[in-house]
């Protein structure tokens, strides 16, 4: 039942990221630099929260474009309607819909949909991940140095050690492939998928990481803070990797030298 309505909600979200993609559509901006929200935001987030309301009108919603909304239940439903709303808005079609469930405090289920490359990934705690119903796995690569990595930034650079331009600056001078794609939630699914060895990421928010470390932990992968501790996504920081670089990912992150 449960999965059901998630699968439910996730591929109304994105058909409604289908009907406005490269049509004309009213944006706007939220506070901050970049941080654009378009009408398509707001109608995938709608489609979403009418299937939720309908199949559990009792439950949790913490969702991008409308913030809290508070029942008293054990489930949470963490949403972005789009998540990439920059590709979005550009016509670049590497942006999806995530959504993940909590439970008791614990991601128990998520979904991440781009319906532009037809890739359906799902997980559910204890049960293993899927892209499109298929089995799938992190890969096996065991040093950074030998790894292709993926990455993003915040708009508001972080002026702190070790912040995002010195670690990507230290990794691609030793020649380590670090790509940008623009959404958090298909770097965690494509970490899950074996296509990249290792992601990090120094400001997230809840709604884009909820599914996506959910789907890489269930697909083989570890993810944690900067610090390796058990990963939460109500804090800024994540490293999610396959799991055999992650001490040497978590330790370039902080400052090493490799």
């Amino acid at each position: 039942m449960l999965k059901h309505a998630l699968l439910k909600a996730t591929e109304a979200g994105a058909a409604e990221i289908k009907r406005f993609f490269n049509g004309d559509f009213k944006i706007t901006n939220k506070e901050g630099i970049n941080n654009p929200v378009t009408e398509a935001d707001h109608a995938a987030e709608k489609a979403i929260f009418e299937v939720i309301r309908q199949e559990f009108p009792d439950h949790f919603i913490l969702s991008e474009e409308s913030g809290e909304i508070v029942m008293d239940s054990s489930y949470k439903w963490i949403i972005d309607p789009i998540d990439g709303t920059i590709n979005f808005a550009n016509g670049i079609p590497l942006c999806c819909v995530s959504i993940g469930i909590e439970y008791n405090g614990q991601m128990v289920m998520g979904a991440v949909y781009n319906p532009f490359l037809n890739e359906l990934f799902f997980a559910q705690h204890g049960f293993g991940a899927t892209l499109n119903d298929k089995i799938i796995h992190v890969s096996n690569k065991t040093e950074v140095i030998k790894s292709c990595l993926v990455t993003g930034f915040p708009y508001t650079y972080l002026d702190e050690p070790n912040g995002p331009l010195q670690v990507f600056e230290k990794l691609i001078r030793k020649g380590v492939p670090v790509r940008r794609l623009g959404s958090a939630a298909i770097d965690l699914c494509w970490v899950a998928a074996g296509r990249f060895d290792g992601f990090y990421e120094h400001k997230l928010n809840a709604w884009d990481s909820a599914a996506g470390f959910l789907i890489v932990e269930e697909a083989g992968g570890k993810v944690t803070d900067f610090k390796g501790d058990k990963y939460s996504p109500y804090q800024p920081h994540i490293i999610a990797t396959n799991g055999k670089i992650h001490d040497e990912l978590v330790a370039i992150v902080n400052g090493a030298e490799f």
